[in-house]
């Protein structure tokens, strides 16, 4: 069994990987539960820089480390608008960490201020450290974008600790919350379609092979 530590306390973020690498003799524990609380300097970029530098950061208490870094992007702003909520999605207008409950009402009167709806979508990078050896992964905002969402103004009275967005994000083809989604498919409509498999291979295959996973390991897809 390989034990990997992944660089969150968000039990959501860590469930989430657990399911998609279900089909591999993995542990995996959170910094919490090693009692982790020191935190690296997050200057990047770029989700994707983020991710390496808390992946090199963490990588001086484990041997396997697995980071994501978010960034939250509103289609109808421009980069420049202060608005934007970009890589400070927990720190909207550089502001204070907002915690759950926060988030939701800040996101919801953006959306309101915005008409109500808009159309939103994530752009993620991951990086992994492997015994002294980083490698990372992200795909490009115009891929992103076809996986876009919409942030509405009226929150879903369902709550997922740690992703309270999605009480406020609908799938754009059936207009369902992503809180009314089962608990892994949380971020593409019913997890069936042809965008969302190809990104999940691709993002499995990274993981696969950035941790050495056994190529022969069953997987329950």
């Amino acid at each position: 069994m390989k034990e990997i530590l992944i660089g969150t306390t968000n039990p959501s973020k860590a469930n989430y990987f657990a399911w998609l690498l279900s089909g591999y003799d993995l542990r995996f524990h959170t910094l919490k539960d090693l009692d982790i609380t020191a935190e690296p300097e997050e200057t990047g970029n770029t989700p994707e820089e983020n991710a390496i530098l808390k992946a090199r950061f963490y990588g001086q208490f484990f041997d396997l480390v697995l980071c994501n870094d978010s960034g939250l992007y509103l289609d109808c702003l421009p980069l420049s608008d202060p608005r934007q909520p970009g890589l400070h999605v927990r720190t909207p207008g550089n502001g204070p960490r907002l915690d759950d409950e926060e988030m939701l009402r800040w996101y919801s009167t953006l959306a309101h201020s915005l008409g109500g709806q808009v159309l939103a979508y994530y752009l993620n990078g991951l990086a992994v450290w492997n015994r002294g050896r980083i490698s990372s992964y992200t795909v490009t905002p115009e891929f992103a974008r076809q996986d876009a969402f919409y942030l509405v103004d009226t929150p879903s009275p369902k709550r997922r600790e740690g992703w309270p967005l999605d009480s406020i994000s609908l799938y754009k083809d059936s207009m369902t919350y992503f809180v009314d989604a089962p608990s892994e498919n949380t971020q593409n409509d019913q997890r069936t379609n042809v965008l969302f498999e190809k990104t999940r291979s691709s993002l499995v295959g990274f993981l696969v092979e950035a941790l050495q996973l056994e190529e022969n390991a069953e997987r329950k897809i």
